[in-house]
């Protein structure tokens, strides 16, 4: 029993210190790659990406993403527990079902983890969660959150969301572009920017004037 300890408390630690590592690594390098790419790979479908620093993009990008998918990024240590209580009270009525993950949580599942995996997953995601919000800081998680997530079938980040939309780069997007990439985040699979009708013309028309009120309401202070 002691040496069956022993070999947990060794495994244990070595999980840490790759884990560690592996975060501290992607705290200054351009993730290369996710496992919901290599995803898209193995199902027959081309992968297309392009890295953009947080520093070249519109900054009404990230105000859209917060105002579409976590209004208290700048305030949270990583979990937006009113969010997710809300969330829980929500499901629990028989409402239609949310999700209380905050952009720190989808960065760390989107960059660590698979798509799927239930409550171990959820564990793990929680992990890596504090460690980018200690090791990377708010500014850096949207960097990584707005260049890995998927916005479209085999589309990732949104600088190539603006490429394939658009027909420009995320450098330069009015508040309804960069509202309508937003508003594709939640179900990339199933929705397009370009849609002219539909819930991603509605919900990006509503987040495009949000954009307004996040930047006048210094939600987004921890990016600058």
């Amino acid at each position: 029993m002691f040496r069956f300890a022993r070999i947990l408390a060794k495994a244990a630690l070595i999980f840490v210190v790759v884990t560690v590592a592996w975060v501290g690594l992607y705290r200054f390098v351009p993730v290369p790659f996710t496992w919901t790419m290599a995803g898209d790979l193995l199902g027959g479908r081309s992968v297309t990406k392009q890295w953009m620093p947080l520093s070249e993009m519109d900054p009404d990008m990230p105000r859209a993403a917060i105002a579409g998918e976590d209004a208290r990024f700048c305030e949270h240590h990583g979990f937006d527990w009113k969010g997710i209580a809300s969330a829980a009270y929500s499901n629990a009525r028989g409402k239609r079902l949310r999700g209380g993950s905050t952009i720190s949580q989808q960065t760390a599942k989107n960059v660590f983890l698979f798509q799927r995996g239930g409550y171990v997953r959820k564990a793990f995601e929680a992990y890596f969660t504090v460690l980018i919000e200690t090791l990377w800081g708010k500014r850096r998680i949207m960097e990584v959150y707005l260049n890995v997530a998927e916005t479209g079938i085999g589309t990732y980040g949104a600088d190539a969301a603006a490429i394939r939309y658009f027909n420009h780069d995320a450098s330069r997007l009015s508040p309804t572009e960069a509202g309508r990439i937003a508003a594709v985040l939640p179900l990339p699979k199933k929705r397009a920017a370009t849609d002219p009708h539909g819930f991603v013309r509605r919900h990006g028309n509503a987040l495009a004037r949000y954009v307004g009120m996040v930047r006048r309401g210094g939600l987004d202070t921890c990016l600058k």
